[in-house]
This record gives C-alpha cells, sequence and structure tokens, in this order.
C-alpha cells in the first residue's frame, strides 16, 4: 500500500501542486517566526550580556528630584566611597534624559520616545568603556557634544560641526567633538543618543554633583559578589545595587518576555494560514479520492481492506505534507532574514548576530506540515475507505446520501445556532468575559456556517445567476451551474476566502467603527487650530507656554496640565491646569449648572459624573491637600459635561502653581486668528525656537494623532492575514483544475457542438467568480457580525461610540474577491479551452 500511495504521488504531482503552496506557506510562516524570534532573542541576550561584560556591580537611585527631604540621587562622596571599596577597578556615574537631535532641516532625527542624552564620564586614561569612538573624542566642555555614529550620518554631521540639540528646555547650539558606536537600547531602538560633559548632563537632568547610576568595575580577581555585598551598606535608602550578570539575565528575561507576545501574535496568523490551508487540502483530496473511485474500488475487490485504503490516501498525505514542509522550512529561513531586514525600515535596529537554527523550528515545521496535511486527508481518505467494490465499479462519482446531507445542515444549523447565540450573549455582557463568549461563539458560527456552506450555495448563487445569463449568454449559464453542480466541493472553495474574509471584514468594521468615535470625539472637542506637545510624549517646559502666550496672532492658549490634588480624606482627584477665559476657546467645555468663568475666581469646574459621585454642587466648599502637602479650601464654581479632552476637575494654573515645583504640561492647545495655515504654523514653530523635539499639529495632524494608531494597525492585520488569502486563492485554482480534468468529456462535447475557446475561458472564469464572490459574501455578513459584537463589549469606553459599516471597503472586498475569482480561473481557463475536443470526448 506504501508503494502505492508513492506511485499515487508521483501520479499526480500537477494536482497535488496547490495543496504542496498551501503547506509551504503556512510552514514558511509558522518556521520563519520561530527562526526570527529566536535570532532577536540571541542577538539581543548577546548585546545585554556584553553592556554588562565589565560591569562587576551596577547601583540605581530611584530618588525623586522634587523630594525636599532626600538627595535627589547617588552624590560624589559616595561615588568616591564605593571607589574606595577594596576590588573595585573604577566607577563611572551616570545620568540621563531626553536630548533631540535636529537634522540640517531642523528635523528631529530618530522616533523621539528614545531619543536620549547622557553623560561622557571618562575614566583615568581618558576614555569611557561604555562607548567607542570612531571620530574625534568625548566631550569635556559645556558646549561640546557627541553623537552616536547613526545619528551623525543621518545628519550628515562632521566633527566640528554645530549640531542644535533639544531638552526639555530651549534649543541649544553644540560643537560635535567625536562620534562613537555603543550597544546602548536608545539606539538600537531607533533613537538617537547624545553624550555631554558630566556637569552640563547633571546641570541638565538631575542637579550638580548627582548621578542617577553608577557602574563599577572590578580589579583583576576581585569578586563581584563581595564588591555587592561591600557595596549596599555603602547606598542610601533610595538605591539598589545588583551584579552586572544578575541585570544581564534580567535583561534577556525581559527581552524573551518581549518577543514571545511578537512571536505569539505572528504564530496566531501562522495558525489562520493553515487553518484556511486544511479546506484546500482536503478539497483536494476528495476530487483525487473521487477521481479514483474505481481504481478503489478494485483494490477493495482484490482483498484490500478499509484501514488499508485509509492509510494509502494518509501515506500520500504524509509525503506530500513532508514535501512541502521541507521547501516551507527553507522559505521560513528566508522569511526570518526578510523580516529582520524589513524592521530597518521602521528604524529598528537590530544587534549583529548569527542566523540562529534550532532544533524547534525544524521540528515544528515538520510536525505542522505533515499532521495538518495527514489531518485534512483523513476524512477523505475514511470516505474512500467507505465506497463498496462493486458500487463503485458503476459510478464515478459517489453521490451523497440523503441521509448524510439531512444529518450535516442538521449538524451545521445546531453548531451555529450555538455560535451565534455566544456571540449574543458575549455583546450583551461587555467586558473581558463577553470577549470570552464572542471568541468562543465565532469559532463555533465559523465552524457552522463552513458546514452549511453546501447547503447556502444553492441559494445564493441562484441569486447571482440571472446576473450571468444576460451579459455573457451560455457561457455564463453554464457557469452558474457548474458552480451549485457539486456544492460540497463549492463550499468548501468558498469557505477558505470567507474564513480570510471574516476576519478581514471583523477588523475593518471594529476598525473604522472605533475610528470614526475617535475622530468624532476628536473634531467635537477640540476647537484649538493647533496642538503642541513634545515629541517623546513628555511633559513640556514652562517656557513653551510663555513663548506661545507672546506669539504673534495667537488669541488663546491653554495648557493641559496635570495636577493632583486630595479632595478632604478621600483619594487623589486628577485635575487639570487650564488658563481661564482661553479654555473656553481651545477646548469645548459644555456647562452644566454654575458658570465656567469663575475659574478666573479661583474657583475649579467639576465634569458630571465627578460632581454626582461625590455630591458637589456650584457653591459647595471642598477642602483639598496640594502636591506639597498644604492644605487650602476651593469652591465649586461649574459643573461641565464629562469630555475625553478634560479631566474630571479643572483649576486655574495660578492656583496650583505655588504647589507645583515643575508643571507637569502634556499639550497646550492654541487659536490663531484666522484659523490655521502654513504662516501662523511657522509663527508657532518659530516662538518655540524651531525646536524640533516639540510637535505643531494641526487640526488634521490631532485627529491623526488620536485615530492615526487604528489605520496602522488596520494595515498591519491586512498584511499578516495576506498569507490566509493567498492560500484561498490557490483554493480556487486547485478547484478548477481539478474541475476541468474531471470534465473533459462535458467541454469536449460543448467544443464539438460550438462552443468555441474564448466562450470556454469565459465559463470557466465566470465560475471562479461566482464561487469567489460567494465565499467573499458569507465572510462579510459573518465579519461584521462579529465586528458588531467585539465592539458592543467596549461601546461605553468610547464616548460617541456607534456601528459604522464600511462600505466603501465592503465594495472593495468583493471586487477583490471577483478579481481574485479571474485570476485564478486563469491557468485553468487556458487549459480548458486548448482542451483537444476529439480527444476529451474519448477520455474516461
Amino acid at each position: 500500500m506504501f508503494r502505492t500511495a508513492l506511485r499515487n504521488v508521483l501520479a499526480h504531482k500537477a494536482r497535488l501542486l496547490m495543496t504542496v503552496l498551501a503547506v509551504m506557506l503556512g510552514v514558511a510562516f509558522v518556521s520563519g517566526t520561530l527562526v526570527f524570534a529566536d535570532t532577536l532573542s540571541n542577538a539581543f541576550r548577546n548585546q545585554s550580556a556584553k553592556s554588562y561584560d565589565d560591569v562587576a556591580v551596577a547601583v540605581t537611585s530611584y530618588a525623586e528630584k522634587d523630594d525636599a527631604e532626600k538627595e535627589p540621587g547617588l552624590s560624589r562622596k559616595t561615588l568616591d566611597e564605593i571607589a574606595a571599596v577594596d576590588g573595585v577597578g573604577a566607577t563611572y556615574g551616570r545620568v540621563d534624559g531626553f536630548a533631540g537631535v535636529a537634522d540640517p532641516d531642523g528635523k528631529l532625527i530618530g522616533v523621539g520616545w528614545s531619543n536620549k542624552g547622557s553623560n561622557f564620564a571618562p575614566g583615568k586614561g581618558g576614555k569611557d568603556p561604555a562607548y567607542t569612538f570612531t571620530d574625534g573624542s568625548g566631550p569635556v566642555k559645556d558646549d561640546q557634544i557627541a553623537l552616536d555614529r547613526d545619528s551623525a550620518a543621518k545628519g550628515d554631521y562632521q566633527v566640528g560641526d554645530r549640531v542644535r540639540v533639544a531638552t526639555n528646555g530651549p534649543v541649544k547650539e553644540y560643537t560635535l567633538s567625536g562620534v562613537f558606536t555603543t550597544e546602548d537600547g536608545a539606539v538600537n531602538a531607533g533613537g538617537s543618543l547624545v553624550l555631554f560633559d558630566t556637569a552640563v548632563a547633571q546641570k541638565q537632568y538631575l542637579e550638580p554633583g548627582y548621578f542617577q547610576s553608577v557602574t563599577v568595575t572590578a580589579a583583576p580577581g576581585a569578586s563581584d559578589a563581595k564588591i555587592l555585598d561591600a557595596v549596599k551598606p555603602l547606598l542610601p535608602d533610595t538605591a539598589e545595587a545588583k551584579t552586572g550578570q544578575a541585570l544581564a539575565d534580567e535583561q534577556a528575561e525581559e527581552i524573551e518576555q518581549g518577543l514571545g507576545s511578537l512571536k505569539q501574535v505572528l504564530l496566531g496568523f501562522a495558525g489562520i494560514a493553515l487553518f484556511v490551508g486544511v479546506f484546500l487540502i482536503s478539497n483536494t483530496f476528495t476530487m483525487l479520492v473521487a477521481q479514483r473511485t474505481k481504481e478503489i474500488a478494485l483494490m477493495r475487490a482484490v482483498g484490500a481492506s478499509r484501514r488499508q485504503i485509509t492509510r494509502s490516501v494518509l501515506a500520500e498525505a504524509a509525503l506530500v505534507g513532508l514535501v512541502a514542509s521541507a521547501i516551507g522550512f527553507v522559505l521560513g529561513i528566508g522569511l526570518a532574514v526578510g523580516l529582520r531586514s524589513g524592521m530597518a525600515a521602521f528604524e529598528m535596529k537590530i544587534p549583529d548576530g548569527p542566523l540562529i537554527l534550532s532544533a524547534t523550528p525544524v521540528l515544528a515545521a515538520l510536525g505542522v506540515g505533515v499532521l495538518i496535511t495527514m489531518f485534512a486527508a483523513w476524512l477523505p481518505g475514511r470516505r474512500a475507505a467507505k465506497i463498496p467494490p462493486v458500487a463503485a465499479m458503476n459510478s464515478v462519482h459517489a453521490a451523497a446520501t440523503t441521509k448524510s446531507l439531512v444529518l450535516r445542515n442538521s449538524i451545521g444549523a445546531a453548531v451555529t445556532a450555538l455560535g451565534a447565540a455566544g456571540i449574543v450573549l458575549g455583546a450583551s455582557s461587555g467586558g473581558d468575559d463577553g470577549r470570552m463568549y464572542i471568541a468562543a461563539g465565532a469559532f463555533f458560527a465559523l465552524v457552522g456556517v463552513i458546514i452549511l456552506i453546501p447547503l447556502l450555495s444553492r441559494p445564493v448563487i441562484a441569486i447571482v445567476r440571472p446576473l450571468l445569463v444576460g451579459p455573457f449568454g451560455v457561457s455564463g449559464k453554464l457557469a452558474g451551474q457548474n458552480a451549485v453542480r457539486n456544492p460540497r466541493r463549492t463550499g468548501a472553495t468558498a469557505s477558505a476566502l470567507a474564513i480570510g474574509l471574516t476576519l478581514v471584514t471583523g477588523l475593518s468594521v471594529l476598525g473604522v467603527t472605533v475610528g470614526t468615535a475617535i475622530d468624532k470625539t476628536t473634531t467635537d472637542n477640540i476647537k484649538a487650530d493647533y496642538m503642541v506637545s513634545m515629541a517623546n510624549g513628555r511633559d513640556l517646559d514652562q517656557s513653551a507656554l510663555t513663548a506661545l502666550e507672546k506669539a504673534e496672532g495667537v488669541s488663546a492658549v491653554s495648557p493641559q496640565q496635570s495636577v493632583y490634588f486630595q479632595a478632604g480624606d478621600e483619594d487623589f482627584v486628577s485635575a487639570s491646569a487650564v488658563t481661564p477665559g482661553d479654555v473656553e476657546q481651545v477646548l469645548n467645555v459644555d456647562v452644566v449648572s454654575g458658570d465656567i468663568g469663575s475659574l478666573a475666581k479661583g474657583k475649579i469646574a467639576v465634569a458630571e459624573k465627578t460632581a454626582r459621585s461625590k455630591g458637589w454642587k456650584p457653591g459647595d466648599t471642598v477642602p483639598v491637600t496640594f502636591n506639597d502637602e498644604k492644605k487650602g479650601t476651593l469652591e465649586v464654581g461649574a459643573v461641565f459635561k464629562d469630555s475625553e479632552f478634560l479631566s474630571p476637575v479643572l483649576v486655574d494654573t495660578k492656583v496650583v502653581k505655588p504647589h507645583e515645583a515643575r508643571p507637569s504640561i502634556q499639550q497646550i492647545f492654541v487659536k490663531v486668528d484666522g484659523g490655521q495655515s502654513s504662516a501662523h504654523e511657522k509663527v508657532l514653530t518659530d516662538a518655540l525656537g524651531d525646536n524640533p523635539a516639540i510637535k505643531v499639529m494641526d487640526r488634521q495632524d490631532i485627529r491623526d494623532e488620536f485615530g492615526g494608531i487604528i489605520n496602522t494597525l488596520l494595515n498591519i492585520m491586512y498584511g499578516l492575514l495576506a498569507m490566509a488569502l493567498i492560500i484561498a486563492v490557490l483554493g480556487v485554482v486547485n478547484t478548477l483544475a481539478m474541475s476541468v480534468f474531471e470534465r473533459q468529456q462535458e467541454i469536449g462535447m460543448l467544443r464539438a457542438i460550438g462552443l468555441d475557446r474564448r466562450r470556454v475561458k469565459r465559463m470557466v472564469r465566470l465560475e471562479a467568480v461566482v464561487i469567489s464572490v460567494f465565499g467573499a459574501m458569507v465572510g462579510i455578513g459573518l465579519g461584521s457580525f462579529l465586528g458588531w459584537a467585539i465592539g458592543e463589549t467596549f461601546a461605553d469606553q468610547i464616548p460617541g461610540y456607534a456601528l459604522v459599516l464600511p462600505w466603501d471597503r465592503i465594495g472593495i472586498f468583493l471586487v477583490l474577491a471577483g478579481l481574485v475569482g479571474v485570476l485564478a480561473a486563469m491557468w485553468p481557463a487556458r487549459n480548458a479551452a486548448r482542451l483537444n475536443m476529439l480527444n476529451a470526448i474519448k477520455a474516461e
């Protein structure tokens, strides 16, 4: 039987090609993900170990800069005491914070959130072991800096050039003293690293004479553990010491966890691709078994048992899976290399390191490919074994019995109803529990619909059949009839497309609905022409607010200054310090009661939900404890409707100014005379000192800031789901190719009675379009239902949430499905048209 299986595989190489491609793509995704994750993990672990290679002990201070009762970091005295410990070779004090480098056009180099500044800490030999200089030397004067090599290359800077650098304060110009390479994580994340002289860095990021961390190297032969034990008693309560090895291990574990999440996401999409591939494989083997009915019947007649027949089909599947897995694994290695290179497009620098080929990806590739193929072929093999020898001799195709169809449809209806009930229950429950119900319901609904697809094919295709007959005549009529001739085959082919478009449509409905709600919230609540914020997401300096208030043409300016104070004996209340009189012009403050103008009198405005929960109303006085622990009394002057852009409490900036050592200004909203324009934007940019680290966003930029991430995520998801859709396309090609092979006599007869080659091609193409659009319609319907259900679970968390069906995208999906059908039919249609009519009529 094994020889028979091998012979059948070799005899049907062309027909099994699509199965090999489907398995190969799925395996490539799985193995590529595993190799990619292993390679990245190894590279980052080596980088982490290298960065702590010479570190015996690392000390980190967690002191608060604004805590008046404690030192803000590690003092020079503490460093000197650590340096005097027996076995210590050298100590290097570090201080860091944000620093953005401008390119020659004034644009920020790097990705903002990972732009970093630190200090150059030379040892006795004048070198800092954390950095290797490729040109020039480290900064030793107040007006000097050094840049990492990548940032210097992006800005086309050479040693001696003047470079504009922004911290949280005004932009300053420095002379570039050197260019270096480093293993610092900020640089490898696509950011930049600026080195200042230690005194300059301390003044900018902490306080003169203090450090945030210290790295300690050991003298030859000294024990890291003994140094650690001696250092710990020297440290303040706000500092912690660990060995370099311990920190390297911690970072390696964090890297594993971070990459583990990425690996799970990619493997999830690989699983979807393989799930879609199951239908293609099962369909292929079902058709192969049907075409070999007489052969199988003869084998049964000469003594082959049912078990042997099933094993023969499974052996064929195993051989196909083995070949596909081997090719897929090689492609997976190429995919891993491509992913690594592709990350450079997002300015994500990956540490150098070898490609890691461990046993896990190899075993996973072989296991997944072979097992998935055998699983998909098991049901066709079982059906083959049940063919009665005598009955099979008289029939080329074993038609499904009425009993089997009734049983299938009954099971499908029950499973679909169960899934739909779970989805509805989840939508009404909401929260994480609701989403769990929806996930389970979606699985059952998808399985149920797949079971019912053969039943659905006849009525759905009957609706579109008249559209084919009119414009396309005989070709259209024959295509419609062929599409429903074998409902199981049509259903299995359409299922693959249905699964892919269910996921794509569900994501689209959810993404467009959430994006529309966020966009509406933004446009309804922001009246400002511009919003100003830091590129790194940190707080703006007070000087930025002062500069904008003085800028020409500005009619209103209000900050969103984060403030916390305790109301009575209760928990801290989140508040925003704003500019009275201006805040109403830049943000929509919908007053329910009281007067918002009372903010200028030192009163507070409270959001409606907060006022209701605390029992506050205009005229009430609230005893408060400010951030500096000083007490006071504030009066409620107004109650306003809750807004995503307004904190529960609004207060005048002048009220909290005496209690805030450093204002935490997250955004500044600006309104200008005459509305937004390029001239006004330039005025604001110039007023801020042409600071590359500060973003000046107009209304469209603001909308993109809050809602643009949705479209970005959707595009990523579409890209990952493309693999499943490619496999679905292969399924359509496979079905049509085998359908043409089975209908050689019929096509030959049609050619003999006058159907020319052009109309034969059109018939096959239209059949493909019908099957593809049918699958798309099922997927779009189910996907829209799932998108609605998932959205309902967090609708109450997004103001203005309302279901939006993206009809434009749905229309595109249907058009693409039809195009898929046309492209998939090119090869089968060409083969059908080239059949020799006399040979085809004689074919068995």
